[in-house]
């Protein structure tokens, strides 16, 4: 019986794994997925083991093997983009064990190995978490202390978050991944101190502080006084003459990254509260007559609008769980192609012929007075860890473009997140069940580059949002073009 169930579970799990393209780290709903899962599964193959006539289970599943928590719900476990980090390594440690045993004892499972496969957390997402990781110190100006104090990293993970900064030239979040942890170093650590004092000074090095380079340089020779390449790296290090210091984190930044981090200028600030809000009826939309919907001003210029209240509990639900098997990486509109790109770190997708997404779409063109005929399809997206869309403009900059966007927030968010206009100075937050509505281009058809915006990284949470892109086609009677060059 418990082979049995095993099969029926992994076959199902396959199923949304293949789908997802096995890659995990850029959707933090997927992770979740993954966790709950993986709770599921390793009750199941406990009985499978038993089922072997092992010995004990303790011989194939040790107690970490079980230690996953009943209690603890999946999509709170992974709200913290670092515990999000650690459980893919967890997880994907976990199951390299379990095919090993498969292997080595378990034959009358060793049929479920080509399934349990797809399951695996690979490499690619580990560093891409880390680099989720080390997005989110640079934009928001945090340290390895900042950024671990609700879940901290050993001496190994720490280890492999500094690899990838060092693979990616970051070298200051290198060198202060290496320092942490160096400082968690134990007796049952895998990574050695030789390696931390050698990665230490060669990215310290790299950042150009050389007295810091020289420090760590002398700690790797005195820890190996045989070790001809450290002696060569102190010598050449004496003669340089540069020392920036390493430690304080760069304090310029970008609009964008400002605006991320809630540091609006106090005019934008003074302007915006001179908006007002009110309630619309879409132009006299009878649907809406009785029900006018909460319209907010969030800018004037361009006219950034919030919709309260615009989708039910019930109908963002439903969105959310028809999408979860269908996600895949969200790719970028580039020079007549799409590809995923790493300034998009989430997994979407399409949907059609659902009675929800119909239902929705009616509510937006309700709401904007605008024909559907031409529109996209309801686009649903989850971000990942250090979930972000960078500065870009939704305009594609062809014939039928898209005239507007109405971008739907399906969860709160509870740090970062925050959907920002640097051209404009304006930042606008996630709020579960509430859209923003605004218009890529001008009445004459010229693209607004003032619409250029950004998704920031997501500091805490799970963002999943939803955009609906309403194209020119159609909007002849409903949005008449002007031939003003300023309109």
């Amino acid at each position: 019986m418990a082979v049995k169930e095993l099969s029926v579970f992994m076959v199902c799990f396959w199923i949304v794994c293949a789908d997802a393209g096995h890659e995990f780290f850029s959707s933090t709903d997927q992770i979740a997925q993954l966790y709950g899962n993986t709770k599921d599964l390793l009750k199941v193959f406990s009985q499978c083991v038993d089922a072997e006539n092992v010995e004990t289970t303790k011989s194939v599943l040790p107690n970490h093997l079980l230690s996953y928590s009943d209690s603890e719900n999946p999509e709170e476990a992974v709200r913290d983009p670092v515990a999000a980090y650690r459980l893919l390594r967890q997880m994907r440690n976990d199951f390299m064990y379990i095919v090993k045993r498969i292997q080595l004892n378990l034959t009358r499972c060793e049929e479920y190995q080509n399934e349990l496969d797809p399951m695996i957390p690979q490499l690619e997402d580990l560093d891409g978490a880390a680099s989720g990781l080390i997005k989110l110190q640079e934009i928001y100006k945090l340290h390895p202390e900042d950024i671990t104090k609700e879940t901290s990293l050993n001496a190994d993970e720490a280890f492999n978050v500094g690899l990838v900064a060092y693979d990616e030239d970051k070298f200051q979040h290198a060198f202060l991944w290496f320092l942490y942890s160096l400082d968690r170093l134990t007796e049952n650590s895998t990574t050695t101190e030789e390696e931390l004092l050698r990665f230490l000074s060669s990215s310290v090095y790299h950042f150009g502080s050389l007295s810091v380079a020289i420090y760590f340089s002398q700690r790797l020779l005195n820890l190996d006084p045989s070790n001809d390449e450290a002696r060569v790296q102190l010598n050449r290090l004496l003669h340089l003459q540069s020392n920036p210091d390493i430690f304080p984190l760069n304090t310029e930044s970008s609009n964008y990254e400002a605006l991320c981090r809630g540091e609006v200028d106090e005019r934008i600030s003074k302007r915006q509260r001179a908006l007002s809000c009110r309630y619309s009826t879409g132009g006299g939309n009878p649907r809406l007559m009785y029900a006018p919907v909460k319209e907010e001003v969030e800018w004037d210029e361009p006219r950034i609008i919030r919709y309260h209240d615009i989708i039910s509990d019930r109908e963002m639900e439903i969105l959310k769980n028809i999408s979860r098997p269908q996600l895949s990486r969200s790719e970028v509109y580039r020079s007549g192609i799409t590809k995923p790109l790493k300034l998009r770190v989430s997994q979407s997708v399409f949907l059609s012929d659902d009675p929800v997404e119909a239902g929705v779409s009616q509510r937006i063109a309700d709401v904007t007075g605008l024909s559907m005929e031409s529109a996209e399809s309801l686009l649903v997206q989850n971000y990942g860890v250090g979930g972000a869309f960078e500065q870009h403009i939704d305009a594609l900059e062809i014939e039928n473009d898209r005239i507007c966007t109405f971008l739907i927030y399906l969860s709160d968010v509870e740090m970062g997140g925050a959907t920002v206009f640097p051209k404009v100075g304006v930042a606008v937050h996630p709020k579960k069940g509430s859209a923003m509505l605004w218009y890529n281009l001008h009445r004459n058809g010229e693209v607004n580059w003032n619409t250029e915006h950004a998704g920031c990284p997501v500091l805490m949470g799970n963002k999943w949002v939803a955009n609906k892109w309403i194209h020119e086609f159609g909007q002849e009677f409903r949005s008449p073009c002007s031939l003003s060059d300023w309109e």
